[in-house]
């Protein structure tokens, strides 16, 4: 008898357990998901500069999705001098800012232009 109130008191304390971890993993979806940009910067990380292609998104300062429409920046790749909102420059090594493109749950979504860049 013992023994069954034993396992009934450790299912219960591992399951409030559970249930407050997965409170705190919503709560923080929550906070990120449709966030809008509103300046150029995003968890503190400008949003312009050289940029690094990532393959892995744990190696990225944020993961971005390639849209056509309703963009929450708009990208200019540059060759040289990217120093205004939007402005990327590709890079291969030591890029101010990483980014991971994917296709499912994105930081933010990122449409490329031929001119004017920045915040839509």
């Amino acid at each position: 008898m013992k023994t069954i109130t034993l396992l009934f008191t450790m299912l219960v304390s591992l399951s409030f357990v559970a249930n407050n971890d997965i409170k705190k993993d919503i709560s923080l979806v929550k906070t990120n998901v449709g966030q809008k940009l509103d300046s150029c910067f995003f968890n503190s990380k400008k949003l312009y500069g050289t940029v690094q292609l990532v393959e892995f998104p744990n190696q990225a300062d944020f993961k971005v999705q390639i849209v056509n429409s309703f963009p929450d920046l708009k990208v200019q790749f540059v060759e040289s001098f990217p120093d205004k909102c939007g402005e990327w420059q590709i890079v291969e090594f030591n890029g101010d800012i990483k980014v991971y493109i994917t296709e499912n749950f994105p930081d933010f979504k990122i449409q490329p232009v031929i001119s004017f860049p920045g915040l839509p």
